[in-house]
């Protein structure tokens, strides 16, 4: 399901609040055929109806009755089983609901298919579409289970502003993140966790990112841009995942 850790970054010759000039400032539009976005998820039958579910952030233990159970993060988790090899996932945050997923097994079991329509913040819904490849063995959902491909179906824009005197704002459906300059990034307190966001510019063309939870790196963007200014690739590297996620975008 779609869980990977995601910056807006756009690209126009447009000055900050400071003066000078950033050529990262802007709008961007996603292009998905150039961008791979691999994912992992576990699934582990427990006990009887009761699984246990790790999409990156954690393990969940929860029932399969459609019911909603205490997930990660103050969220709701709830899966109802819609005949053997499909399952409906839902998130929710108090009564709102985050996401829904339509999970379906392929007749051998060794492929699962998987439509996500995540809802973001600004009232649009994000739709992604996954094929996962058994990783492991197992039976009916039970497995590790890796991607092999991923379609996004929606649009997607991000943009860029300034923020401070020299960091950067990223805005996007999945809302706002504010980085300040390397060295001078405030913590931000998120729940039980305190987080934090940072930039440093490596050339004219690069920007390098570092988001940290409780001291430690969670994951590292890096932003760069083409020669001409037109296009931009943000490549992701999440802390525990062994494959990154590469974003293609070009100029909206």
């Amino acid at each position: 399901m779609l869980n990977f850790v995601l910056l807006a970054v756009v690209v126009s010759m447009q000055p900050m609040a400071t003066g000078f000039v950033s050529p990262f400032i802007g709008e961007w539009r996603l292009d998905p055929a150039k961008s791979r976005l691999p994912d992992e998820m576990k699934v582990q039958r427990k006990t009887g109806n009761t699984y246990i579910f790790d999409f990156g952030g954690g393990a969940e233990t929860i029932s399969i009755d459609g019911a909603d159970h205490p997930g990660l993060d103050a969220t709701l988790l709830s899966v109802k089983a819609k005949g053997p090899r499909t399952w409906i996932v839902e998130r929710k945050k108090g009564s709102r609901v985050l996401l829904t997923a339509t999970w379906k097994l392929s007749n051998d079991e060794s492929t699962l298919t998987d439509q996500v329509r995540q809802f973001e913040v600004d009232g649009s819904i994000l739709s992604m579409d996954y094929v996962y490849r058994r990783a492991t063995k197992g039976t009916s959902f039970a497995s590790d289970w890796e991607s092999v491909k991923e379609t996004v179906t929606s649009p997607f824009f991000m943009t860029v502003k300034a923020f401070q005197d020299s960091g950067y704002s990223f805005v996007s459906p999945f809302g706002t993140t504010n980085a300040a300059l390397e060295g001078k990034d405030p913590a931000s307190r998120s729940g039980e966790q305190r987080a934090s966001t940072s930039v440093r510019q490596t050339d004219d063309r690069t920007l390098v990112i570092t988001i940290r939870h409780d001291g430690r790196v969670a994951a590292t963007e890096h932003m760069v841009l083409a020669t001409d200014f037109k296009t931009m690739t943000l490549t992701i590297y999440v802390a525990g995942r062994d494959k990154p996620t590469v974003l293609a975008f070009e100029r909206k």
